[in-house]
């Protein structure tokens, strides 16, 4: 029997999980989702890319902890623990070419059962996040939430193959901006920022042009 990714034994559908049972019974699950499952993932990786359709391994596990009620007793509340691991092709701003990013995500979440609830839950608890649960939950779009999360702010290689022609050359492939001492470049934006200086500059040096 083959299995299809995403689609691992113990979950009918991660689609559609019963998300307090699942934390409940303290079950465990696992297996890959490809980028081609995560639209929004997917409009990160360029075109050109050496694999636009890389696959994440995941594993999820349902836990319960005993914490206090409103009614002053204790009682369990349902936690889900998610781990990520893979990588993706990104383009590099640097450089403008693929790169492959590296994705590892580990998450705990207290699972509520209203928008109220998440909202009164307690902001200090850095080390756990709160999400609204369900008897039909999308496990796949809490991990494409996540990885688009831990999406460097600036992707880039660590150390670039090469850099991109229009930031090391100019027009007439002189040495661009990169050597060019950055109070230079700075005077040189400034002037073709301002072209009424030279027109100013032009009209003092034309014959009975104002001279101060």
């Amino acid at each position: 029997m083959t299995q299809h990714p995403g689609k691992p034994a113990g979950l009918t559908d991660p689609r559609e999980v019963d998300l307090f049972e699942f934390a409940r019974s303290g079950r465990q699950a696992a297996g890959v989702v490809r980028v081609s499952q995560l639209p929004r993932m997917l409009n990160e990786v360029p075109a050109e890319a050496p694999d636009r359709d890389t696959g994440f391994r995941w594993q999820a596990e349902g836990t319960t902890q005993p914490e206090l009620q409103d009614d002053g007793t204790e009682g369990p509340q349902p936690y889900l623990r998610l781990a990520i691991h893979g990588a993706a092709w990104l383009e590099c701003q640097r450089c403008l070419t693929p790169y492959s990013q590296v994705f590892n995500v580990d998450a705990t979440y207290r699972i509520v059962n209203t928008e109220a609830e998440a909202e009164e839950f307690p902001l200090d608890e850095d080390e756990v996040e709160v999400i609204v649960g369900s008897r039909q939950f999308d496990l796949i779009d809490l991990m494409e939430e996540e990885l688009l999360l831990s999406l460097p702010l600036v992707p880039k290689h660590e150390v670039c193959p090469e850099v991109h022609e229009s930031l090391v050359s100019g027009a007439d492939g002189s040495d661009g901006d990169e050597a060019v001492p950055d109070e230079a470049r700075e005077a040189g934006e400034s002037e073709r920022l301002n072209p009424f200086a030279a027109l100013e500059s032009l009209k003092r040096d034309a014959p009975g042009g104002s001279k101060h």
